[in-house]
């Protein structure tokens, strides 16, 4: 639903320069007219119904009515995602507010710029344990960039500006509104939507220290083994392409994290795959073995790195430019720190390498790409691909890749063995494709995810990786696909097992499966149709790409297609807790 440019001026400021005499509900939708916010997701309770009552009485802003809070913060979550834009959510006071708190976190670990507007009882009540009250502020502290509890409705234009500016400046982040119930009906004289605000103790650094930048430079050219290493920084500074003409200007080798995937093509040769725990043995074997690393927009988590102690055993120079400086040196000590917006400091970078006279080494080069090569070519994301018996996971993958891989796709995942092999199998070219947390590793994300990009994109398919395990956690969503239209694909990879946590209890505990197979599966073909959907079970591997096939042809239709895997495969590589990144189990035969 586009807003035209008379909607937006009419929302950021009163005609004439008059006054209006409106109620705090009415100056907060006007504040998300004024933002160019086109969906907001969310359900009503007590607290927030002038706030509904205010959307209701205007049409440039469709509401999105979830079943459960979680997927309202969620969905605004993905919609952010894949557009760059702030997501935002809306829920009432107490529970709907604790129901948040995870898609909150989830956005916080991944820095997703969002707005939640949450309901509160009355200013006059709050700390007398009224009915569905919590403290907002206290309870979320921990999980936003910032938060504000609005007492006064003359606050709520400026608090609302402030909101979305903290939201996607600097390092991206959930920010909370908390609104008391008669903040939203006192009336109050509005007289427009602030054009610009100042907060004098937030002013992120953008631009980059030159002498910093010069210094990095020169490490770069210098380098007998350079490595790119670069995270999900990348695609939130919108530095693609800034990345990819660095890379290919030098014709060093590049790695994503798991949230960096698509900021470099995974088709191009110089891309060595993902690293970390489950990262190529090439990716892994180059960080480790590198002497001059560039880490963009990358947290060095324990994830990617694995053990600190092992990490730091072979000396190399680090560079590591990151917009928040808090994120420099706090797991692994750098050389360089460069403190500033990827995407300037990139173009910076890369203006200066336009301008000197030096190149790489590129006999060095020849010889560390030699060496790559080697460890590349021992292709460590191979399986058995000829099985006709069952369905290998990585199959449906690597089909589902082969049939969309020149179309507008975007994928997103749940969280477990399904997340990882959507990683390793699925090739992503383009940035923002790929839709997943990472951080928080929430299972149940992977519905409402495909759900707020189908809105965003409804020209483009849509696809939501996941497992028979994950998907129940907010597989009452499928009743919010029904009701928006937004037909989505459901692939989930149907092991009988919580995948990963059985991984590991097979590799870590002695083959003690303790509560992870899944003894009481519903009929999710039925489950489907219950819903309004299609419905398909794929038990053979030669069917697994007739139905992919089939499902893509009903564009206006949510599949769920249930594909019955090999419950016994694991994700591997593979990276044991407390070991290094270089020590990777390969396959069942080092078990």
């Amino acid at each position: 639903m586009e807003m035209s440019k008379a909607e937006l001026a009419s929302a950021a400021a009163v005609t004439g320069g008059q006054t209006q005499e409106l109620m705090g509900a009415e100056v907060l939708v006007k504040a998300l007219q004024a933002e160019g916010v086109k969906y907001v997701w969310g359900y009503p309770g007590g607290a927030v119904l002038y706030i509904y009552d205010a959307f209701y009485k205007q049409d440039t802003i469709q509401h999105v009515l979830v079943r459960h809070e979680q997927a309202a913060v969620h969905a605004a979550d993905g919609y952010a995602r894949a557009t760059g834009d702030v997501g935002v959510a809306l829920v009432t006071s107490g529970p709907g507010l604790t129901n948040a708190v995870t898609g909150i976190a989830t956005a916080y670990m991944d820095s997703i710029p969002m707005v939640i507007i949450s309901g509160q009882v009355p200013t006059a009540a709050i700390g007398l344990d009224a009915f569905q009250e919590c403290d907002t502020v206290g309870i979320t502290r921990p999980i936003v960039k910032h938060n504000f509890l609005v007492k006064d409705p003359k606050d709520l234009a400026l608090t609302m500006k402030k909101a979305f500016h903290i939201a996607r400046s600097g390092r991206p982040g959930p920010v909370v509104v908390d609104v008391p119930k008669d903040v939203s009906f006192k009336k109050v004289t509005y007289s427009g939507y602030p054009e610009k605000v100042e907060m004098r103790s937030y002013n992120p650094v953008r631009k980059g220290h030159g002498g910093q930048i010069r210094k990095a430079l020169q490490l770069l050219l210098n380098a007998k083994r350079p490595y790119i290493y670069t995270g999900g920084g990348v695609l939130l500074g919108n530095a693609t392409n800034e990345l990819r003409t660095l890379v290919d200007m030098l014709g060093y080798p590049v790695t994503n994290t798991l949230m960096g995937l698509g900021a470099y093509p995974a088709s191009d040769r110089k891309f060595l795959g993902m690293l970390g725990m489950h990262g190529t043995i090439e990716a892994n074997n180059a960080m480790q073995n590198c002497d001059v690393l560039l880490a963009v927009g990358a947290r060095f988590d324990d994830r990617v790195i694995g053990n600190p102690k092992h990490f730091a055993q072979n000396e190399r120079k680090i560079i590591h430019i990151d917009i928040d400086p808090s994120s420099i040196s706090k797991r692994v000590k750098v050389d360089i720190p460069i403190v500033g917006d990827v995407k300037d400091v990139l173009t910076e970078l890369i203006s200066m390498i336009r301008e000197s006279t030096t190149r790489p080494d590129a006999g060095a080069l020849a010889s560390w790409w030699d060496t790559i090569e080697g460890w590349r070519s021992k292709d460590c994301l191979k399986y058995d691909r000829g099985n006709k018996d069952v369905i290998k996971p990585q199959r449906v993958i690597e089909t589902l890749w082969n049939m969309t891989k020149d179309t507008d796709t975007y994928i997103t995942s749940d969280v477990g063995q399904h997340q990882m092999w959507a990683a390793q199998y699925y090739r992503f070219d383009e940035p923002r494709r790929w839709i997943n947390s990472g951080g928080l590793g929430t299972m149940g994300v992977g519905i409402p995810y495909a759900m707020g990009i189908k809105l965003a994109k409804p020209d483009s398919e849509v696809f939501c990786v996941t497992g028979e395990g994950s998907v129940q956690m907010c597989i009452q969503e499928l009743s919010t696909c029904l009701q928006y239209n937004t037909p989505i694909k459901i692939v989930s990879l149907n092991n009988r097992y919580l995948g990963m946590v059985r991984q590991w209890q097979e590799i870590e505990y002695s083959g003690r499966y303790s509560h992870s197979y899944m003894d009481a599966l519903p009929n999710f073909v039925k489950l489907a149709e219950a819903y309004g959907h299609v419905g398909m079970l794929i038990e053979r591997p030669q069917d697994v790409e007739p139905a992919l096939r089939e499902a893509r042809k009903l564009k206006d239709r949510t599949v769920f297609m249930d594909f019955r895997t090999d419950p016994t495969e694991n994700v591997f590589p593979m990276v044991k807790a407390g070991m290094g990144i270089t020590e990777m189990l390969l396959g069942s035969e080092d078990l």
